[in-house]
């Protein structure tokens, strides 16, 4: 059977990642969820997408077998995960792991990227120098405490 995927390459077309704007999601939303499925379907809801076909189009799903995976008889693509969270926004699914393995989603966070940390010393070296001038300044003024 040929898939109904057509893949940009196929179509001469250059292939693009699409990836929204991290959503803020509350974790007990996520919590509520009784499955796994129903976390990825949560996932996508909150993407804001018109169409499942979005969807399984941009990660290179076959139509029949999103079908299946909808009905709960297949399993989403383990390998489509990192992408469907990228595509839709939000990380309902890890969430919903996190949790269902006894882990505290509410402890999650992401870790700092090399520019956020050089970001944070910076800010952090510039709000020590304000505090000497303020320091400083008071005592040019004569008000020592």
């Amino acid at each position: 059977m040929k898939s109904n995927v057509l893949h940009a390459m196929d179509a001469g077309q250059i292939p693009l990642k699409l990836v929204r704007t991290s959503q803020a999601l509350d974790p007990t939303l996520v919590i509520a969820q009784p499955t796994f499925l129903a976390a990825i379907k949560l996932c996508i809801s909150l993407g804001g997408f018109e169409g499942d076909k979005q969807v399984y189009g941009a990660l290179g799903i076959d139509a029949s077998h999103w079908t299946r995976i909808h009905r709960g008889e297949a399993h989403f693509p383990v390998d489509k995960l990192l992408a469907l969270m990228d595509l839709c926004g939000n990380e309902a699914p890890l969430i919903w792991l996190a949790q269902s393995r006894g882990y505290d989603p509410a402890s999650l966070r992401k870790r700092e990227t090399e520019t956020e940390r050089a970001l944070r010393f910076a800010n952090e070296a510039l709000e020590a120098e304000r505090v000497k001038v303020r320091v400083l300044t008071d005592a040019l003024h004569g008000n020592v405490t």
